[in-house]
């Protein structure tokens, strides 16, 4: 059974906030663990945290689209 599903842009951009969530919590938690290693290696601890940094400027930017302005 192949079932079309059309999608609106407000529901692909709130499918895409989740995923990006999704992997912004998985970096915390690997920076976490990294942090928390004897010999942690420090290029990719930097690494990670500018990724997730990235993650944080993408989910900001599709959270402003999904809200609505209001003008006061």
């Amino acid at each position: 059974m192949n079932a079309h599903i059309e999608m609106n842009h407000e529901e692909v951009l709130r499918v895409k906030l989740e995923v990006l969530k999704r992997e912004h919590r998985d970096l915390d938690e690997a920076i976490h663990a990294l942090t928390e290693a004897v010999h942690s290696d420090q290029l990719r601890l930097v690494r990670l945290k500018k990724q997730k940094l990235a993650l944080k400027d993408q989910i900001a930017r599709i959270e402003d689209q999904l809200t609505p302005d209001i003008i006061a």
